[in-house]
């Protein structure tokens, strides 16, 4: 913003210097690699309920079965449960890193969205402020013609 307050920029100017705005979603998304994709894939499908209900009705049914099942059936017999404890522990260690990696890539996309955010305000900041010194300007003509029109009366 230019100090001279005498003379305001004008709205062609101001839109010649303004940066047309920048989408931080579109930016974010095009700027993942294949592999950060995919982990946001995996992220917000085991972040799910559906990914929850799946995993505990399977715990479920894999319980009941080994336990209550015809005993020829059963492949993971009551107190093993060996099998499914280490697939469940396999689970969780590669899903941690994973939902780790998942998070960390929408905080990288907040921070977008807010640096995008602070570009707008300031952006805004600066036309309000010019608004202001284009009011501030016609107030002062307004005045000085109030001056001239009061001059013109006393000399009539």
């Amino acid at each position: 913003m230019p100090e001279n307050h005498s003379k305001p920029l004008t709205l062609s100017e101001l839109k010649n210097l303004r940066k047309p705005p920048r989408n931080a979603n579109i930016q974010h998304k095009e700027n993942l690699s294949a592999l950060e994709r995919l982990a946001v894939w995996i992220t917000a499908r085991v972040g799910s309920m559906g990914f929850f209900l799946i995993i505990f009705v399977w715990t479920i049914l894999w319980l009941a079965w080994n336990t209550l099942g015809p005993k020829q059936f059963r492949f993971d017999p009551y107190p093993a449960f060996v099998l499914w404890l280490f697939l469940s522990n396999m689970v969780q260690i590669f899903l941690m890193p994973l939902i780790m990696v998942g998070q960390n890539l929408q905080a990288r996309h907040a921070e977008a969205r807010a640096q995008a955010d602070y570009e707008v305000n300031v952006v805004a900041e600066e036309e309000i402020e010019t608004i202001l010194h284009h009011l501030e300007r016609q107030n002062e003509m307004a005045l000085q013609m109030l001056d001239h029109l009061e001059r013109l009366h006393k000399e009539q």
